[in-house]
């Protein structure tokens, strides 16, 4: 698989702009990524933008935090599809996931997983910096549970990105029953091909023309 397809090419910051976004869109198709990762307010400009090409529109929920009310969890996912997206990248409740309600985690994970079955793939973010290693095992084997297709390392919000040690534990705990994701802090080619040999099938970046002009030829 070309590098290109790992990437979702990721623009979430709150300040940005329509223009941009759409300059985003038409880098995506340039460089043949992924998809292009936006907040929900974006979801219809992007799905127009992209239209006529197999880049996908992937949409966050509950970002960044991860701390909405599950039924807002279920109402921007729910609002994202209609409005065209082909991905959604969910924060889990992190505060429940270390005071170790399992129970709320999975159930919160599994209510947009619901919503999106048949529809849309769900990728879910944990926000692996702020959890220890047994925490991180236990929200990928909630996500396992919820037969949500991805685990994503961070949203590249909080106090640290995708590390190689994350990724490999991740992918280690999932094993085939899910893809891994890491976003978060991936400037450059060799952290992007770092993580994809650990065990990620998803790179999200804003990064990801510079990773592809240090990458040239590679292809995994």
């Amino acid at each position: 698989m070309k590098l290109s397809e790992y990437i979702d090419h990721t623009l979430l910051r709150p300040e940005a702009r329509p223009d941009q976004i759409v300059r985003l869109c038409r880098e995506a198709r340039e460089y043949s990524f992924k998809s292009v990762c936006v907040n929900p307010c974006h979801t219809a400009l992007v799905k127009k933008e992209l239209a006529g090409s197999p880049v996908l529109t992937c949409v966050v929920i509950g970002f960044p935090l991860g701390a909405a009310a599950t039924s807002v969890k279920v109402f921007e996912a729910r609002t994202a599809i209609e409005d065209g997206a082909d991905e959604i990248d969910m924060v889990i409740n992190i505060g429940s996931l270390k005071d170790n309600n399992l129970a709320f985690v999975e159930a919160d994970i599994r209510a947009v997983v619901e919503v999106s079955r048949g529809k849309v793939l769900v990728k879910v973010i944990i926000e692996c910096c702020l959890l220890t290693d047994a925490e991180k095992i236990a929200a990928c084997e909630c996500i396992v549970r919820t037969g949500a297709d991805y685990v994503k390392t961070s949203t590249g919000f909080s106090t640290g990105g995708a590390t190689v040690a994350d990724v490999a534990l991740l992918r280690k705990t999932v094993g085939d029953k899910a893809g891994v994701k890491a976003s978060g802090g991936i400037r450059d080619y060799a952290t992007a091909k770092a993580m994809i040999e650990a065990g990620a099938s998803r790179i999200g970046a804003s990064a990801g023309i510079e990773i592809m002009k240090q990458a040239k030829e590679f292809s995994v």
